[in-house]
Parts: structure tokens; C-alpha cells; sequence
């Protein structure tokens, strides 16, 4: 597969940033590189949204949160208020977890409904649905996404980097089989150098979810 130009993989580059010991000085940082390389979003914990939506103005990148992370076992009503909030904060893009346990019951009412709340608690924002990969079986990564589908989501993404393990092209292409070319297959989780974001775009990634996005856009500025 040739190689996309650095701009059209900067503007698929969710530049991540969701450590519990973030700090303010830090994330303005990935703000800054964000600018300068022109990337998708910067996805942040819910206490940053209002700080990157002020450092990103006017910079065309997006504001992406994170909602029910990286567990997913927050009540319905908890991430559909949470997302309403990280919406009227600044956020452009949701990041949820789905309920991992009710998949693995086979409850997937359950997690179709909670999604479609957190997509109606969003208004326009754009809503990606975590479904933790490593922790399901390929039959549940399958019901997962169908859900995601049939409530309205946006995307649908493999992993919170927070599992036991991250990104696979198994999961990438699966996952896109699944969903089909009108919903979005996003792919986090252990995505450090150019090598693997062209393994995940060759599956079928849409966009990539990585907090190493500054040293992959070195890498290829490198290979010039």
C-alpha cells in the first residue's frame, strides 16, 4: 500500500492524551503540536475539554472526550449527563465505553440503548463507541458494532488503551466488514510509529487514536 501524505495522516490522528496524572502544562502541549500538525482532534479526559476548546480555537482541530472511561460501567444515565456536559464544555467528538459486562451477558438491548442516549445526550457532536476489543469474542465485537450502528454512532473503535491489549487489523477489519462504509472504525491502543497506523489504515481504520502522534508525523517527515 503506498503510503498517504503526512497531511492526510495528520487529519486522521485523534492526538491522545488521557493519563490520570495529565497535566494542565501538558496537555496545552499536545494543543500545540495538534496545530502544528494538523490533527483530527485532541482527545482528552472530561476535566480538559473547556481548556483544549480554548487552545484549539480558530485551529480547525476538534475537541474529543472521553465518556465512561476506560471501564464502561457507569450507569446509562451517568454517561448520557456526562456527555451533555462534555458537550456544553466544548467537546466535538464522544469517545464512549460501552457496558463490557452486558455484552459478555449477551445483553446487547442494554448497550444499544445506552448508546443511543449517550448519541441523543450529544446533540451534534460526533459519538465513536469503545468496544474494548480484547475483551470479547469475534461474535461479540460483531453484536457490538451492529449495536453501535443501530443506535446511531458515529464510529466505532477498537480499544481505550487502558484494556490488556490495544489495536489488531484482525479487529480493525472485522470491524469494518461489520459496519460497512457509512459508520467510521477507529483504532486505539499501543499505535506508537508510522508501521502500525499503516497497518491499521491498510484494514480499514478511519481514524487513529494514539498519543505518540507527534513522534509518527517525525517518523514521517523522516522518510522524505
Amino acid at each position: 500500500m503506498r503510503t498517504p501524505d503526512a497531511q492526510t495522516i495528520a487529519s486522521m490522528i485523534d492526538h491522545t492524551i488521557l493519563k490520570a496524572d495529565a497535566t494542565r502544562e501538558q496537555v496545552i502541549e499536545y494543543c500545540r503540536q495538534a496545530r502544528k500538525y494538523g490533527f483530527a482532534s485532541v482527545c482528552v479526559n472530561p476535566c480538559h475539554v473547556a481548556l483544549v476548546k480554548k487552545e484549539l480555537q480558530g485551529s480547525g482541530v476538534r475537541v474529543c472526550t472521553v465518556i465512561g472511561f476506560p471501564l464502561g460501567a457507569d450507569s446509562r444515565e451517568t454517561k448520557a449527563f456526562a456527555a451533555k456536559t462534555a458537550v456544553r464544555d466544548g467537546a466535538d467528538e464522544i469517545d464512549m465505553v460501552i457496558n463490557i459486562g452486558a455484552v459478555k451477558d449477551g445483553d446487547f438491548d442494554y448497550v444499544e440503548k445506552e448508546i443511543r442516549e449517550v448519541v441523543a445526550s450529544s446533540g451534534n457532536a460526533l459519538v465513536k463507541v469503545i468496544i474494548e476489543t480484547c475483551c470479547l469474542t469475534d461474535d461479540e465485537k460483531v453484536l457490538a458494532c451492529r449495536a453501535a450502528a443501530n443506535a446511531g454512532a458515529a464510529y466505532v473503535k477498537t480499544s481505550t488503551g487502558f484494556g490488556a491489549a490495544g489495536a489488531t487489523a484482525h479487529d480493525v477489519r472485522l470491524m469494518k466488514e461489520t459496519v460497512g462504509e457509512n459508520i467510521g472504525v477507529k483504532a486505539s491502543g499501543g499505535i506508537r510509529n508510522l508501521e502500525t497506523v499503516m497497518e491499521m489504515i491498510e484494514a480499514g481504520a478511519d481514524r487513529i487514536g494514539t498519543s505518540s502522534g507527534a513522534g509518527i508525523m517525525e517518523e514521517l517527515s523522516g522518510k522524505k
